[in-house]
Protein backbone atom coordinates (compact mmCIF):
# COMPACT_ATOMS: atom_id res chain seq x y z
CA UNK A 1 0.00 0.00 0.00
CA UNK A 2 1.65 3.65 -0.96
CA UNK A 3 0.27 6.70 0.87
CA UNK A 4 1.25 10.09 0.39
CA UNK A 5 0.19 13.17 2.43
CA UNK A 6 1.61 16.44 3.53
CA UNK A 7 1.37 18.67 -0.17
CA UNK A 8 4.17 20.67 -0.39
CA UNK A 9 3.89 24.16 1.59
CA UNK A 10 6.05 26.96 0.84
CA UNK A 11 4.99 29.33 3.90
CA UNK A 12 7.44 29.85 6.31
CA UNK A 13 7.42 30.78 9.88
CA UNK A 14 8.76 34.45 10.71
CA UNK A 15 12.13 34.72 12.11
CA UNK A 16 14.87 37.29 12.96
CA UNK A 17 17.99 36.54 11.67
CA UNK A 18 21.50 37.59 12.39
CA UNK A 19 24.90 36.93 11.14
CA UNK A 20 27.27 36.39 13.89
CA UNK A 21 31.04 37.41 13.41
CA UNK A 22 34.33 34.72 13.53
CA UNK A 23 32.87 33.79 17.06
CA UNK A 24 29.45 33.20 16.11
CA UNK A 25 27.58 31.41 14.42
CA UNK A 26 26.82 31.02 10.66
CA UNK A 27 28.85 31.41 7.12
CA UNK A 28 29.08 34.95 5.79
CA UNK A 29 26.18 34.57 3.83
CA UNK A 30 23.03 36.58 3.59
CA UNK A 31 20.70 34.40 4.54
CA UNK A 32 21.03 30.81 5.24
CA UNK A 33 20.07 28.34 2.65
CA UNK A 34 17.33 25.63 2.65
CA UNK A 35 18.88 22.38 2.60
CA UNK A 36 16.63 18.66 1.23
CA UNK A 37 16.75 15.99 3.21
CA UNK A 38 15.18 12.84 2.61
CA UNK A 39 14.41 10.02 5.67
CA UNK A 40 13.81 6.48 5.16
CA UNK A 41 12.56 4.71 8.38
CA UNK A 42 12.34 1.16 7.75
CA UNK A 43 10.98 -1.14 10.29
CA UNK A 44 10.75 -5.13 9.48
CA UNK A 45 8.71 -7.29 12.64
CA UNK A 46 8.89 -10.40 10.86
CA UNK A 47 10.21 -12.06 14.11
CA UNK A 48 7.22 -11.02 16.00
CA UNK A 49 5.08 -13.02 17.95
CA UNK A 50 1.37 -12.58 17.43
CA UNK A 51 -0.38 -9.45 15.89
CA UNK A 52 2.16 -6.65 15.98
CA UNK A 53 2.00 -2.74 15.84
CA UNK A 54 4.21 0.12 15.03
CA UNK A 55 4.30 3.61 15.42
CA UNK A 56 6.82 5.68 13.74
CA UNK A 57 7.15 9.62 14.15
CA UNK A 58 7.41 11.80 11.11
CA UNK A 59 8.83 15.59 10.58
CA UNK A 60 6.68 18.43 11.82
CA UNK A 61 3.79 18.56 9.48
CA UNK A 62 3.68 22.66 10.02
CA UNK A 63 6.16 25.26 8.62
CA UNK A 64 8.26 27.37 10.96
CA UNK A 65 11.60 29.48 10.44
CA UNK A 66 14.27 26.55 10.53
CA UNK A 67 12.10 23.88 8.87
CA UNK A 68 9.00 23.16 6.31
CA UNK A 69 7.87 19.41 5.26
CA UNK A 70 7.80 18.36 2.02
CA UNK A 71 5.63 15.34 2.52
CA UNK A 72 5.76 11.37 3.61
CA UNK A 73 5.48 8.18 1.39
CA UNK A 74 4.53 5.03 3.29
CA UNK A 75 4.45 1.59 2.22
CA UNK A 76 3.74 -1.32 3.14
CA UNK A 77 2.75 -5.18 1.70
CA UNK A 78 1.29 -7.55 3.94
CA UNK A 79 -0.47 -4.96 7.00
CA UNK A 80 -2.26 -2.03 7.35
CA UNK A 81 -0.62 1.75 7.50
CA UNK A 82 -1.91 5.04 7.46
CA UNK A 83 -0.87 8.53 8.80
CA UNK A 84 -2.40 10.16 11.74
CA UNK A 85 -1.95 14.26 11.83
CA UNK A 86 -2.95 16.88 14.27
CA UNK A 87 -2.22 19.37 12.00
CA UNK A 88 -3.01 22.10 15.11
CA UNK A 89 0.02 20.89 16.95
CA UNK A 90 2.10 19.93 13.86
CA UNK A 91 2.31 16.21 15.07
CA UNK A 92 2.11 13.67 12.54
CA UNK A 93 3.34 9.89 12.76
CA UNK A 94 2.41 6.44 10.72
CA UNK A 95 0.58 3.94 12.85
CA UNK A 96 0.99 0.29 11.37
CA UNK A 97 -0.37 -3.09 12.38
CA UNK A 98 -0.13 -6.51 11.05
CA UNK A 99 -1.85 -9.60 11.84
CA UNK A 100 -0.70 -12.88 12.77
CA UNK A 101 1.09 -15.02 10.72
CA UNK A 102 1.59 -11.76 8.19
CA UNK A 103 4.73 -9.66 7.97
CA UNK A 104 6.74 -7.67 5.81
CA UNK A 105 8.53 -4.48 6.24
CA UNK A 106 7.15 -0.98 7.13
CA UNK A 107 9.04 2.09 4.83
CA UNK A 108 8.30 5.24 5.40
CA UNK A 109 10.13 8.05 3.19
CA UNK A 110 9.89 11.55 4.59
CA UNK A 111 11.18 14.91 2.78
CA UNK A 112 11.79 17.94 4.78
CA UNK A 113 13.41 21.19 4.76
CA UNK A 114 15.80 22.69 6.85
CA UNK A 115 17.93 26.11 7.06
CA UNK A 116 19.98 27.28 9.90
CA UNK A 117 18.14 29.31 12.02
CA UNK A 118 19.51 32.73 14.58
CA UNK A 119 17.55 34.97 16.57
CA UNK A 120 19.53 38.30 17.21
CA UNK A 121 18.55 38.78 20.58
CA UNK A 122 19.79 42.46 20.41
CA UNK A 123 17.18 43.92 18.28
CA UNK A 124 13.46 43.47 18.96
CA UNK A 125 10.96 42.41 15.85
CA UNK A 126 8.12 44.55 15.53
CA UNK A 127 6.49 41.62 13.62
CA UNK A 128 6.76 39.38 16.75
CA UNK A 129 3.92 37.13 18.13
CA UNK A 130 2.67 39.19 21.71
CA UNK A 131 2.13 35.74 22.98
CA UNK A 132 2.66 32.10 22.53
CA UNK A 133 0.10 29.17 22.52
CA UNK A 134 -0.69 28.53 26.46
CA UNK A 135 -0.06 24.49 26.20
CA UNK A 136 3.78 25.63 26.03
CA UNK A 137 3.53 26.74 29.77
CA UNK A 138 1.56 23.92 30.54
CA UNK A 139 3.35 20.94 33.33
CA UNK A 140 3.75 17.49 32.08
CA UNK A 141 4.16 14.18 33.57
CA UNK A 142 8.07 14.50 33.73
CA UNK A 143 8.08 18.26 33.25
CA UNK A 144 6.47 20.33 36.36
CA UNK A 145 7.27 23.65 37.20
CA UNK A 146 5.97 23.46 40.99
CA UNK A 147 8.14 22.47 44.03
CA UNK A 148 12.04 22.28 43.64
CA UNK A 149 11.23 23.31 40.15
CA UNK A 150 10.00 26.43 41.19
CA UNK A 151 12.53 27.12 44.04
CA UNK A 152 15.18 26.16 41.57
CA UNK A 153 13.98 28.65 38.83
CA UNK A 154 12.92 31.22 41.45
CA UNK A 155 17.25 30.70 43.00
CA UNK A 156 18.55 31.06 39.09
CA UNK A 157 16.57 34.50 38.12
CA UNK A 158 16.36 36.01 41.72
CA UNK A 159 18.14 39.39 40.22
CA UNK A 160 15.10 39.69 37.58
CA UNK A 161 15.57 41.35 34.42
CA UNK A 162 13.95 41.08 31.20
CA UNK A 163 12.77 37.92 29.81
CA UNK A 164 15.85 37.41 27.46
CA UNK A 165 18.11 38.08 31.14
CA UNK A 166 16.36 35.36 32.71
CA UNK A 167 16.22 33.42 29.76
CA UNK A 168 19.81 33.37 29.31
CA UNK A 169 20.63 33.06 33.54
CA UNK A 170 18.78 29.54 33.11
CA UNK A 171 21.00 28.48 30.14
CA UNK A 172 24.00 29.38 32.02
CA UNK A 173 23.07 27.90 34.81
CA UNK A 174 22.34 24.34 33.08
CA UNK A 175 25.67 24.33 31.20
CA UNK A 176 27.73 25.43 34.35
CA UNK A 177 26.12 22.74 36.63
CA UNK A 178 24.56 19.71 34.90
CA UNK A 179 26.52 17.08 32.73
CA UNK A 180 26.57 14.66 30.11
CA UNK A 181 26.48 10.89 30.84
CA UNK A 182 26.97 8.46 28.83
CA UNK A 183 25.87 5.37 30.62
CA UNK A 184 22.08 6.74 30.16
CA UNK A 185 19.96 5.27 28.03
CA UNK A 186 19.20 6.69 24.88
CA UNK A 187 18.61 10.48 25.20
CA UNK A 188 16.87 10.10 28.98
CA UNK A 189 13.65 10.30 30.08
CA UNK A 190 13.56 14.01 31.04
CA UNK A 191 12.47 13.39 34.47
CA UNK A 192 13.50 17.13 36.03
CA UNK A 193 11.85 17.05 39.40
CA UNK A 194 13.83 13.59 39.93
CA UNK A 195 17.01 14.91 39.28
CA UNK A 196 16.90 17.98 41.00
CA UNK A 197 15.35 15.98 44.32
CA UNK A 198 18.50 13.72 44.18
CA UNK A 199 20.70 16.18 43.03
CA UNK A 200 22.04 14.17 40.13
CA UNK A 201 21.63 16.21 37.29
CA UNK A 202 23.51 14.29 34.85
CA UNK A 203 21.69 13.06 32.14
CA UNK A 204 21.41 13.42 28.12
CA UNK A 205 19.30 15.75 25.59
CA UNK A 206 15.78 14.55 27.03
CA UNK A 207 17.17 15.38 30.28
CA UNK A 208 19.11 18.60 30.03
CA UNK A 209 16.50 20.15 27.98
CA UNK A 210 13.85 18.90 29.61
CA UNK A 211 15.21 20.77 32.74
CA UNK A 212 15.76 24.11 30.82
CA UNK A 213 11.97 23.70 29.53
CA UNK A 214 10.96 23.11 33.13
CA UNK A 215 12.88 25.99 34.59
CA UNK A 216 11.74 28.09 32.11
CA UNK A 217 7.85 27.64 32.48
CA UNK A 218 8.34 27.60 36.24
CA UNK A 219 10.07 31.42 35.70
CA UNK A 220 6.88 32.06 33.54
CA UNK A 221 8.54 31.33 30.68
CA UNK A 222 6.89 29.91 27.53
CA UNK A 223 8.48 27.01 26.26
CA UNK A 224 8.98 23.78 24.63
CA UNK A 225 11.12 20.79 24.07
CA UNK A 226 11.91 19.74 20.03
CA UNK A 227 12.23 15.95 19.98
CA UNK A 228 13.61 14.89 16.18
CA UNK A 229 17.15 13.65 14.91
CA UNK A 230 20.38 14.33 13.35
CA UNK A 231 20.49 14.01 9.54
CA UNK A 232 23.86 15.14 8.30
CA UNK A 233 27.37 16.50 9.89
CA UNK A 234 28.18 19.53 11.26
CA UNK A 235 29.71 22.48 8.82
CA UNK A 236 30.71 24.02 11.80
CA UNK A 237 33.26 22.02 12.61
CA UNK A 238 31.71 19.95 15.62
CA UNK A 239 32.61 15.92 15.36
CA UNK A 240 30.18 15.68 18.34
CA UNK A 241 26.98 17.24 16.67
CA UNK A 242 26.44 15.40 13.55
CA UNK A 243 26.39 12.08 11.51
CA UNK A 244 29.90 10.81 10.27
CA UNK A 245 27.53 9.01 7.56
CA UNK A 246 24.07 8.19 6.67
CA UNK A 247 23.01 6.01 9.43
CA UNK A 248 20.79 8.11 11.87
CA UNK A 249 19.15 5.17 13.78
CA UNK A 250 20.36 6.43 16.84
CA UNK A 251 21.17 9.84 16.02
CA UNK A 252 17.87 10.88 18.05
CA UNK A 253 18.26 14.40 19.64
CA UNK A 254 16.07 17.07 21.60
CA UNK A 255 16.66 20.64 21.65
CA UNK A 256 14.49 23.52 23.37
CA UNK A 257 12.68 27.02 22.34
CA UNK A 258 11.80 29.60 24.39
CA UNK A 259 9.33 32.48 23.54
CA UNK A 260 10.32 35.59 24.47
CA UNK A 261 8.70 39.09 24.19
CA UNK A 262 9.67 40.88 21.16
CA UNK A 263 11.57 37.81 19.36
CA UNK A 264 9.32 35.20 19.23
CA UNK A 265 10.50 31.64 19.21
CA UNK A 266 13.95 31.42 19.99
CA UNK A 267 16.22 28.36 19.60
CA UNK A 268 18.34 26.81 22.52
CA UNK A 269 20.40 24.03 23.49
CA UNK A 270 22.44 23.67 26.89
CA UNK A 271 22.31 19.50 26.69
CA UNK A 272 24.42 20.12 23.19
CA UNK A 273 27.32 22.52 25.34
CA UNK A 274 27.70 19.39 27.68
CA UNK A 275 27.88 16.79 24.83
CA UNK A 276 30.92 19.00 23.25
CA UNK A 277 32.42 18.94 26.67
CA UNK A 278 32.28 15.45 27.07
CA UNK A 279 32.66 14.22 23.32
CA UNK A 280 34.41 16.97 21.07
CA UNK A 281 38.05 15.76 20.28
CA UNK A 282 40.09 14.39 22.15
CA UNK A 283 36.97 14.59 25.11
CA UNK A 284 36.56 15.72 28.32
CA UNK A 285 36.91 19.28 27.38
CA UNK A 286 37.41 22.65 29.69
CA UNK A 287 34.50 24.71 29.98
CA UNK A 288 36.55 27.36 28.50
CA UNK A 289 38.28 25.32 26.07
CA UNK A 290 37.84 27.31 22.68
CA UNK A 291 35.38 24.66 21.40
CA UNK A 292 33.49 24.67 24.20
CA UNK A 293 33.32 28.58 24.23
CA UNK A 294 32.06 28.60 20.83
CA UNK A 295 29.17 26.28 21.87
CA UNK A 296 28.21 27.59 24.57
CA UNK A 297 28.04 31.39 22.61
CA UNK A 298 25.92 29.96 19.96
CA UNK A 299 23.82 27.91 21.13
CA UNK A 300 21.74 30.18 23.20
CA UNK A 301 19.70 31.72 20.00
CA UNK A 302 20.83 29.37 17.13
CA UNK A 303 20.98 26.30 15.95
CA UNK A 304 22.58 24.52 12.86
CA UNK A 305 19.96 22.65 11.37
CA UNK A 306 21.72 19.43 10.48
CA UNK A 307 19.03 17.73 12.52
CA UNK A 308 15.17 17.30 11.65
CA UNK A 309 12.33 18.36 14.16
CA UNK A 310 9.49 15.52 14.74
CA UNK A 311 7.43 17.30 17.22
CA UNK A 312 6.80 18.99 20.64
CA UNK A 313 4.84 16.54 22.22
CA UNK A 314 4.64 15.75 26.19
CA UNK A 315 2.74 12.68 27.60
CA UNK A 316 1.75 11.29 24.26
CA UNK A 317 -0.88 8.47 23.98
CA UNK A 318 -0.69 6.56 21.04
CA UNK A 319 -3.93 5.43 19.31
CA UNK A 320 -3.93 1.22 20.01
CA UNK A 321 -0.48 1.38 21.96
CA UNK A 322 -1.12 -0.30 25.70
CA UNK A 323 0.23 1.30 28.52
CA UNK A 324 0.78 4.67 29.97
CA UNK A 325 1.80 7.58 27.54
CA UNK A 326 4.98 7.97 26.23
CA UNK A 327 6.84 10.58 28.29
CA UNK A 328 7.93 12.19 24.61
CA UNK A 329 7.56 10.64 21.13
CA UNK A 330 11.25 10.50 19.43
CA UNK A 331 11.91 6.85 18.65
CA UNK A 332 9.42 4.24 16.59
CA UNK A 333 7.43 2.15 19.35
CA UNK A 334 6.58 -1.40 18.57
CA UNK A 335 4.10 -3.50 20.43
CA UNK A 336 3.45 -7.52 19.68
CA UNK A 337 1.34 -10.40 21.70
CA UNK A 338 4.39 -11.00 23.69
CA UNK A 339 4.59 -7.09 25.27
CA UNK A 340 6.28 -3.92 24.16
CA UNK A 341 9.24 -3.78 21.77
CA UNK A 342 12.19 -1.97 23.08
CA UNK A 343 12.63 1.37 21.31
CA UNK A 344 16.02 1.68 22.60
CA UNK A 345 17.35 -1.12 21.03
CA UNK A 346 17.30 -1.08 17.22
CA UNK A 347 18.90 -4.66 17.41
CA UNK A 348 15.90 -6.28 19.19
CA UNK A 349 13.22 -4.48 17.55
CA UNK A 350 14.73 -4.04 13.95
CA UNK A 351 14.29 -0.92 12.66
CA UNK A 352 16.98 1.66 10.78
CA UNK A 353 16.56 5.10 9.94
CA UNK A 354 18.73 6.59 6.89
CA UNK A 355 19.13 10.37 6.26
CA UNK A 356 20.71 11.64 2.78
CA UNK A 357 20.64 15.45 1.55
CA UNK A 358 18.88 15.57 -1.72
CA UNK A 359 19.74 19.14 -2.88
Amino acid sequence: MHRRDFVRRAALGSAAWAIFGPSGAFADEPRPRWRTFELITRVDVAAATGAARVWVPVPLTIATAYQRPLGNTVHVDAGRARVVTDQARGFGFVAAEWPEGRRAPLTVVSRVQTRDISVDLAQPRRAAPATADPRFLAPSAYIPSDGIVRRTAESITRHGGSDVEKARAIYEWIVDNTFRDPAVRGCGTGDIRGMLETGDLGGKCADLNALYVGLAHAAGLPARDCYGVRVAPSEQGYKSLGLSGDDASTAQHCRAEVFLRGFGWVPVDPADVRKVILEEPPGHLDLDADPVRRARARLFGSWEMNWVAYNFEHDVALPGRAGKPLPFFMYPQGETAAGALDSLDPDTFKYTITAKEIQ
